[in-house]
């Protein structure tokens, strides 16, 4: 196919890599995950997470990809034969993340479009609700939010336009150009919101430690989870990522930059959501538990409504906030794409540029499936089910194939050519018998918390993903690849 299949430096993988951790998960979610387990006592189970998981298991994904150099999909195959099926699995759990995440990237722009004229207007609940998000009233579900749905259609020409060129061209120089710009905004925004009176209240509020909720399973939960997703771990973007690796690349090393750089945005970042929030409560007399909230509800509701009291400054800040947004998402966006844009193309002998094409079309028009009015109870419901059944099983799963099925020795020596951090027996250890135990009980757990209080409708939009994904998997596994292309 002769087609670049290399980064041009590790410089390039590093800003992919940083690209496809940092997202909309960084920015939205993190704070209040923080604030709602613990506060300052929460970042001993959070270092905990990232030294006994999320290290560990990045340098097995970036050690498997790069020794292979070969699509998620071909290197379980080598593995064995029959695991081919469980890689389909992952690969199309997160192409259904790619199909969410760009309705909600969608919402962010209708929301950047309108931050220059403030048209979400006095009342930013109705405006989400009315305009964007739509509600949970089943009986929206029979038009279509056209703001959204026009924005969703040109975030995925951006994500196609992207994608289909070869590496150099495409996500490397994407990622060069966003992850910067992103880290200078987000810098800006918080530097500004500490400067907010009242933004101590807000700081205080984040950080107070309770130190007695460390004896509560729960926040240990929370910090794994919070790790899991945060970096992306196992969803097969590292791999594929590591794969275009080039010779005497020093992988431990771009794994401690790359976790590193995470935290760090994700707790800098949780510091200006926090100011501006004390600067809410300051100015509104409204307590700071009535301004938390996560995810769409504080950057879609709260946040309008504080850059509405805020005067010209807020013309510049709301701007800036929601590009933020659309960078770390369009980043996030090109690493959970990448799986199945690499292990379709290899598996069908397909040029990059045509598999992306098919993938746009068909991921787009489910998408648009995706911007009725009950958008946000459709995503809400998705997300809670690939990330707590599908991802975090097959997260499992991968762990012991690597850990049991595949000698992880022979990556030792590997691993440990150029790199500083050297691996060894401890990290054997954690990837054999600790890794696979934790993330089982927190499959357990989190499936337990999904079918207790699942509604009916969100009972039948679960089976059809669960049938969705068995039926395609084998389909797609049984397929024959065909003769390549010129």
């Amino acid at each position: 196919m002769g087609e670049n299949l290399e980064w041009d430096s590790s410089l390039s993988f590093i800003f992919a890599m940083i690209g496809a951790a940092v997202g909309l998960g960084n920015i939205w979610r993190f704070s209040y995950v923080l604030y709602s387990n613990g506060g300052g006592s929460f970042f001993i189970p959070y270092f905990c997470a990232i030294a006994i998981m999320g290290i560990p298991f990045l340098i097995v994904e970036y050690g498997i990809g790069f020794s292979f150099k070969e699509p998620f999909s071909k290197i379980l195959k080598k593995i064995n034969k029959k695991f081919e099926y469980i890689a389909w699995m992952l690969v199309l759990f997160v192409f259904i993340v790619v199909i969410y995440y760009m309705v909600i990237l969608s919402w962010d722009m209708v929301y950047l479009l309108t931050s220059f004229t403030f048209a979400w207007g006095a009342d930013t609940s109705a405006y989400f609700t009315n305009t964007v998000g739509g509600s949970s009233n089943l009986a929206s579900a029979g038009f279509l939010l056209i703001p959204t749905t026009i924005c969703l259609v040109m975030m995925w020409v951006v994500l196609w336009y992207i994608s289909h060129k070869d590496l150099d061209k495409g996500i490397a120089k994407a990622s060069k150009i966003l992850i910067p710009s992103l880290f200078v905004i987000m810098i800006i925004i918080v530097l500004y919101a500490i400067t907010l009176p009242g933004h101590m209240i807000g700081i205080d509020t984040l950080l107070r430690p309770k130190w007695n909720m460390l004896l509560d399973i729960n926040i240990w939960l929370a910090a794994f989870a919070q790790i899991i997703f945060s970096l992306s771990m196992g969803q097969a973007i590292a791999l594929t990522y590591a794969s275009y690796l080039p010779k005497a690349s020093k992988l431990t090393d771009n794994v401690l930059i790359v976790v590193a750089s995470n935290s760090l945005f994700e707790i800098f970042t949780a510091f200006g959501v926090f100011s501006i929030l004390g600067y809410m409560s300051l100015h509104s007399g409204m307590a700071m538990s009535k301004l938390v909230t996560e995810g769409t509800g504080l950057v879609f509701i709260v946040f309008p409504m504080i850059f509405n009291i805020m005067g010209p400054i807020g013309r510049v800040l709301a701007p800036l906030l929601f590009l933020a947004i659309l960078f770390a998402g369009i980043t996030s966006a090109l690493g959970f794409f990448e799986p199945i844009l690499s292990s379709t193309s290899s598996k069908f002998n397909l040029s990059r540029k045509k598999t992306a094409t098919i993938l746009s079309i068909i991921g787009c028009s489910f998408s648009v499936l995706l911007t009725t009015g009950i958008s946000s109870y459709l995503v809400g419901i998705i997300d809670s089910f690939v990330n707590q059944f599908g991802i975090l099983l097959l997260i499992s799963v991968q762990c012991i194939i690597f850990a049991w099925f595949y000698n992880i020795d022979d990556l030792i020596p590997i691993l440990n050519e150029n790199g500083h951090l050297k691996v060894g027996k401890t990290w054997r250890f954690i990837i054999k018998y600790l890794l696979p135990i934790v993330l089982l009980a927190m499959w357990i757990y989190g499936i337990y918390n999904l079918f207790m209080s699942v509604a009916t409708f969100e009972l039948i939009v679960d089976l059809i993903i669960i049938g969705a994904v068995l039926v395609f998997s084998y389909i797609l596994t049984r397929l024959k690849p065909r003769e390549a292309e010129d």
